[in-house]
């Protein structure tokens, strides 16, 4: 048992800090450049963005590792009085919470009133000055709470 949880908590973190990756790579370059482009094109860029990212590879790696936190979280309330099982809750939450909830309830709508829209239509650039602002903050949320997951279920590993 001790060795799969292992094995969990390694998969976790290296899950976190790819996903911790690719949100930073949007909001530190990825929007920026966005924003950069006429409305309508950057709408349908960002359009195209969010279609193709539901793929099997993103989502093996984004809900799996929402999956194993789900497991490393249940363990750690089971064996409380051991070294590191805060350590396993707590990067275990920063990532269900601060990433999967954080995605859901703010990124998901915003794309979703984004894939309305026309990109060539006054509404969507009305849409797309408060989507690029709004959508970038929840970003930076997802990207600091997937990395700082990433960094406490790493500490995990090192507790005996």
């Amino acid at each position: 048992m001790n060795r799969l949880i292992f094995v969990l908590t390694f998969a976790s973190a290296i899950g976190s800090g790819l996903v911790a990756g690719i949100f930073f790579a949007f909001s530190t370059f990825v929007m920026k450049a966005l924003a950069r482009l006429p409305s309508a094109q950057g709408i349908a860029a960002m359009q195209s963005i969010n279609v193709v990212v539901l793929n099997p590879l993103f989502f093996a790696v984004f809900f799996g590792t929402a999956a194993m936190c789900v497991v490393l979280a249940v363990r750690s309330l089971f064996v409380w009085q051991t070294t590191g099982a805060a350590y396993l809750l707590v990067g275990s939450l920063l990532y269900l919470v601060g990433t999967i909830l954080v995605t859901i309830v703010f990124n998901v709508p915003l794309n979703n009133a984004l894939a309305a829209v026309d990109p060539a239509s006054a509404d969507g650039a009305r849409l797309w000055t408060a989507y690029i602002t709004s959508w970038t903050f929840w970003n930076h949320v997802r990207t600091v709470a997937a990395l700082a997951a990433a960094a406490t279920l790493t500490i995990a590993l090192r507790l005996p």
